[in-house]
């Protein structure tokens, strides 16, 4: 599915090199890679706490919790002192894991414990007490003394009070329960006071056989729930208050995770490296640091660099061990007893194959069965090795200890650029230069562009569990309603809600998605490829992308039915071919769009680009250039004919090959038409073949606009007097338009107009003028008429009137009207930025808006009232 959304996307890849991290020639290189790491003592297995998922029953990396905060509850429960003289109160926000603690600790300097520290408590609830009124008993009816007797014989547990400075003195009472096997930081703790480690939940997250036979078997909260009425019972619940805590949830589940102690396999990021490495001595994390730091590898935008340093300077030993189904083995083998399960003792056989342990297993004394640790590699090991494992031959990835890469692909590495989103800058990007420096001694890229992520139009994350996912194939081809609701609600972890996910989407795609095409797609992503974090998805941008190829092929066809079977002036000079200020401009103008856009590939500034594209191809080139060419084709000189036709082929063949990286599909089609007519077409761009031998080459398609060189500028080709010439004729069109817009006349009707100002000027733009400002006639005269009241626009030192009998009552009653309505609204804004408070309150924007306004329309006012005063 994902390779035919690259597909249809219009992915330029080469496709026979596809490659999946579990292809042989891949899994190969997965094996020696960890057998490498092992030998150099940077993998190794040891039990440590972990991030557990209980319903993946997997281990799972930081990057994979997302932590919120959510209401919860913080308990105080009073743990009686051991000498039956006073409690202590203990806070804690997870009352079920009190079965597994060890210590209860207190802040070296909180003088309210000072005495405490050194003594003991009994933990409440524990012993082997099987029946429910022996195990809790009437505890609200005893002294201390006997409470602490009655506990003492059902055997609850004596815990001793440690001082440390992790202790917040400020949280619950100062007494916090010390659990090493379901926390991290106790974890921390537990090391530093030499405290034991007793897990007390399953890997399902169930009370395992070290907790009290009254809740084994019991899930974790209906554990809590058991354990908090038995704790009241007691009277040793001293109270509960509602408290903000952060939870821990699985990215993918959503289930709390747990801390659980188990057996993982970890690469060693700070440890140094052998000094015959290639990472010459150094950490895994150094190295990877100093090829950020010296510039071998930079990051777009520049501040991800910080992040990227941040979690290096910071970081962990990798677990790479996953409890899964799929994957990649660990080619670990154990001693193994006539049952083939594993005889637990230090002895591991690390080796690419069961045939390799068995060696290594003789060699240590050891002839009989084997076992494969059942474990699998984190699928971000076998993925930070494809820069160089996607690249060797599949038959013999490795020779002589090193990636042996094809001859064909060693020009791959390092690439160029690495595409990729903020989100796994630690799961892969680091990854892939932490392993490519490893066993390469080089950089996987040059350059690592970080794209923002695509978030739905109300900013919320995509997400399958939303139902608010898109899939670009949707947006390619459209899907009816019911279709996009069966695609949303289907396979959910949760099908409870699958209700209120076809309830959104049915109000969000009444009439479900539109076939947009992939170049609409493709342009509406590059548009928004800003610099930020997010983008909000809109459909509406599809659509006016869509209506951007539409008006860029409708131009294509107009150019077509203008140019084919024309003489388009190619191999002709002099006499000729007469050139206009208009040609002049469009060619200029092309130069300066190409060489804005290569300007921000070069920055990887895509939206900006594909503005650049989008401005020039819509604003100059169709409604303005196809216009004054219209004018130019029908003025009946063959030589600005000629000299028109071939302007409008070369610029729109270079537009095409401009727009090509943006929106593939149309440029492609409409290239083959147009390049073998603009002489653009052949290997190297420049026409290579004439006659039949031309019109069989490009009936075949046999040439792409993809191996076309991309246009370049020519700094030659600006001509700034063409630019002046036209930025001035562009002013006067307005002008005129403006000019019916003050009369209200409307753009249909045409009327002569009279210009005063340089005969030769007005005189060259009067045809172009007559057309685009759909007039009868331009007049051009040493002055205006002294006596006419009609209003009058000046550009530069031409001065233009619509030549028109004015009613003078109605035009009065008129600019009265509408200067009654322009006042109105800037009473309006003017009442609005005069009240402090809608000034202080409403946003920003809000207010320069209003500002805006009331600027616009005190110019229209006195325009008005100028006209006015002229009638009298």
């Amino acid at each position: 599915a994902i390779i035919n959304q690259l597909k249809r996307l219009g992915a330029s890849c080469d496709w026979s090199r596809e490659r999946f991290t579990m292809d042989e020639g891949l899994s190969k290189a997965v094996l020696k890679v960890f057998v490498e790491l092992y030998r150099a003592g940077l993998i190794y297995k040891d039990k440590r706490l972990v991030n557990w998922d209980p319903k993946l029953l997997t281990a799972v990396s930081d990057l994979e919790v997302v932590s919120e905060e959510e209401d919860g509850q913080l308990w105080h429960i009073r743990y009686p002192l051991a000498d039956g003289s006073g409690f202590v109160t203990v806070a804690t926000t997870r009352p079920e894991t009190m079965l597994g603690d060890t210590a209860v600790m207190v802040h070296p300097e909180d003088e309210r414990y000072s005495a405490l520290v050194g003594r003991k408590v009994l933990l409440p609830l524990t012993g082997e007490a099987a029946a429910a009124d022996d195990f809790v008993f009437d505890g609200q009816a005893m002294s201390t003394a006997e409470l602490v007797a009655a506990a003492r014989a059902r055997g609850w547990r004596e815990l001793p009070i440690v001082a440390d400075a992790y202790v917040d003195r400020e949280f619950g009472t100062g007494v916090v329960k010390v659990t090493p096997a379901h926390d991290f930081n106790d974890y921390a703790v537990g090391q530093r006071h030499g405290l034991p480690v007793l897990p007390v939940l399953t890997l399902g997250a169930k009370i395992n056989e070290n907790g009290p036979p009254r809740y084994r078997g019991l899930d974790r909260f209906e554990a809590r729930r058991q354990i908090v009425a038995d704790l009241q019972k007691l009277g040793l619940l001293d109270s509960t208050k509602p408290h903000r805590l952060t939870v821990p949830r699985g990215d993918r589940t959503n289930e709390v995770i747990e801390p659980m102690l188990t057996d993982q396999w970890f690469v060693a990021m700070s440890k140094d490296s052998p000094a015959d490495s290639l990472l010459g001595g150094k950490s895994i994390a150094r190295r990877s640091l100093e090829v950020v730091a010296d510039g071998s590898i930079r990051f777009v935008p520049e501040n991800w660099t910080a992040t990227y340093n941040h979690w290096l300077n910071n970081i962990q030993d990798w677990c790479i061990s996953r409890q899964l189904w799929w994957g990649h083995q660990i080619p670990a083998w154990y001693k193994a007893d006539a049952n083939g399960q594993p005889i637990h003792d230090d002895s591991v056989f690390v080796a690419l194959d069961e045939a390799g342990a068995r060696a290594k297993a003789a060699a240590a004394g050891w002839t009989g069965p084997l076992v494969r640790d059942p474990d699998v590699l984190d699928t971000w090991f076998s993925s930070a090795l494809v820069p160089f494992s996607s690249l060797v031959d599949p038959a013999e990835p490795f020779r002589d200890g090193a990636p042996n890469i094809e001859p064909r692909l060693a020009q791959y590495l390092p690439s160029s650029v690495l595409v990729t989103g903020f989100d796994i800058i630690f799961f892969w990007v680091a990854r892939m230069v932490m392993m490519t420096l490893a066993f390469t001694g080089q950089v996987p890229f040059r350059h690592v562009y970080v794209h923002a992520l695509v978030r739905d139009a109300e900013g919320q994350k995509m997400s399958k569990s939303k139902g608010n996912t898109l899939d670009p194939i949707d947006l390619i081809d459209g899907i009816a309603l019911d279709d996009l609701v069966a695609k949303r609600t289907f396979g959910l972890m949760n099908p409870k809600q699958a209700a209120a996910i076809e309830k959104r989407t049915r109000k969000e795609y009444p009439q479900g998605i539109p076939a947009f095409g992939a170049d609409a797609l493709r342009f509406t992503f590059a548009s928004l490829a800003g610099p930020g974090r997010n983008i909000n998805f809109d459909l509406g941008r599809c659509e006016g992308y869509r209506n951007f190829c539409n008006k860029l092929w409708n131009a294509t066809r107009f150019v077509l039915m203008n140019c084919d079977g024309h003489d388009c002036g190619f191999g002709q000079t002099g006499a000729d071919l007469r050139f206009s200020d208009a040609d002049r401009w469009i060619v200029s103008q092309l130069q300066r769009v190409e060489n804005e856009v290569e300007r921000h590939f070069d920055d990887y500034r895509f939206d900006l680009a594909s503005r650049a594209i989008y401005e020039f191809a819509w604003n100059e080139y169709c409604d303005w250039y196809v216009e004054l060419a219209k004018v130019q084709m029908q003025d009946g000189d063959a030589a600005v004919g000629r000299a028109t036709r071939r302007t409008l082929l070369r610029v729109l063949e270079a537009l095409l090959r401009l727009a090509h990286p943006v929106i593939p599909f149309v440029t492609e089609e409409l290239w083959q038409k147009v390049a073998p007519l603009a002489n653009r077409y052949g290997e190297r761009g420049e026409q290579t073949l004439s006659g039949e031998a031309l019109a069989q080459a490009a009936a075949e398609q046999r040439f792409s606009i993809m191996t076309q060189p991309y246009p370049k500028a020519d700094p030659s080709n600006i001509d700034e007097v063409a630019e002046a010439w036209v930025a001035e004729l562009k002013a006067q069109v307005d002008a005129c338009r403006a000019l019916r817009g003050e009369m209200g006349i409307s753009p249909a009707q045409r009327l002569p107009l009279v210009a005063a100002g340089n005969r030769d000027r007005l005189a060259g733009f009067a045809p172009y003028l007559k057309a685009l400002a759909r007039l009868e006639a331009v007049e051009v005269v040493d002055a205006l008429p002294a006596d006419s009241l009609a209003p009058v626009q000046i550009v530069g030192d031409a001065h233009l009137m619509l030549k028109i009998e004015i009613d003078v009552a109605a035009e009065r009653q008129r600019l009265d009207k509408e200067i009654a309505r322009v006042d109105g609204e800037i009473a309006k804004a003017a009442s609005k930025l005069g009240n402090a408070g809608f000034v202080q309150r409403a946003p920003a924007e809000i207010v320069e808006q209003e500002r805006t306004r009331l600027a616009s329309f005190s110019d229209t006012a006195a325009r008005l009232r100028e006209q006015r005063a002229r009638l009298g």
